[in-house]
């Protein structure tokens, strides 16, 4: 008993002394990895710092070696401020041609816009000038006819063209009965009697226009005189005396009395006289002297 209360006092301070070992063991291990840990972190630092600093000094000198290899002795930054400034002069320059040429096209529609109204001007002058030609050359043919018609010549005074009784007058707007025809029919002329072969004369100076045998009036002349008139001698025996485009006087004989007329066949022998104003039929009894 004796022995075993001595060893458990001997055995509590071995113990004791084993915790404090290991206790001790454990905080010098500590400090121990508590040191390396700080050493390996330090030395990162140191290394983190250096490249860091290296990377500095590699970017300055990559930067120095940039600006030195650089054929044109400019930095990066002075080239791109060049280039942009080339660009905006370009664009100004591109801006200048487009406004010179905007004012070419302008000053080219102006001129064309001007040409164009010196054309209309000078067509326009010309239509006036031909207005006013034309309004002179009316005014002077208005003027002539005006001084044709003052200095024309009298109307042409007109004789019987055979001596005799007027058996059928002149009827335009009335009928008169032809016993040829056995109808009432209009005259468009006056029948003087007068015997076969009784010489027929010129009523007034004109000019023989035509020598024809007509279907219903039979052989006739006619003779156109000044201002307009013209007379018709018709139910001729004969024309010897004259010839077409003759020029004729009053009382000239131009042909002899006949029986020729197939409208008028029926009566007794005749002449049948007709007188035109501007190719109307006129009486010829408000003319005949």
């Amino acid at each position: 008993m004796r022995r075993e209360n001595r060893r458990k006092p001997l055995e509590e301070g071995l113990d004791t002394k084993k915790m404090l070992y290991i206790v001790g063991s454990i905080l010098a291990l500590s400090v121990i990895a508590f040191v390396i840990t700080f050493l390996i972190y330090g030395n990162q630092l140191n290394n983190d710092t250096d490249l860091a600093k290296l990377d500095t000094n590699t970017i300055g000198t990559i930067t120095a070696t940039e600006e030195t290899s650089n054929p044109y002795g400019k930095t990066v930054n002075e080239m791109e401020s060049e280039s942009n400034t080339a660009t905006n002069a370009n664009n100004v320059d591109g801006t200048k041609n487009e406004e010179d040429n905007s004012k070419i096209a302008v000053n080219t529609s102006q001129s064309e816009n001007q040409t164009k109204t010196d054309n209309n001007n000078t067509t326009t002058t010309q239509k006036e000038s031909g207005t006013n030609s034309n309004k002179k050359e009316q005014t002077d043919t208005k003027k002539d006819k005006e001084t044709t018609e003052t200095e024309k010549a009298p109307d042409p005074e007109f004789k019987m063209p055979v001596e005799g009784e007027i058996m059928k007058e002149f009827a335009d707007n009335k009928l008169v009965y032809s016993s040829t025809l056995d109808v009432w029919a209009t005259h468009n002329g006056i029948d003087i009697a007068a015997d076969k072969t009784t010489v027929v004369k010129a009523a007034a100076d004109g000019t023989v226009s035509s020598i024809k045998n007509d279907p219903r009036y039979g052989l006739t002349v006619i003779i156109e005189h000044v201002n307009g008139y013209k007379t018709v001698y018709s139910n001729l025996l004969s024309t010897e005396f004259v010839v077409e485009g003759e020029k004729v006087e009053q009382g000239q004989s131009i042909g002899t009395v006949g029986n020729t007329a197939a409208f008028e066949i029926s009566d007794e022998p005749h002449l049948h006289f007709e007188l035109l104003k501007d190719n109307e039929q006129q009486d010829p009894e408000l003319y005949l002297k």
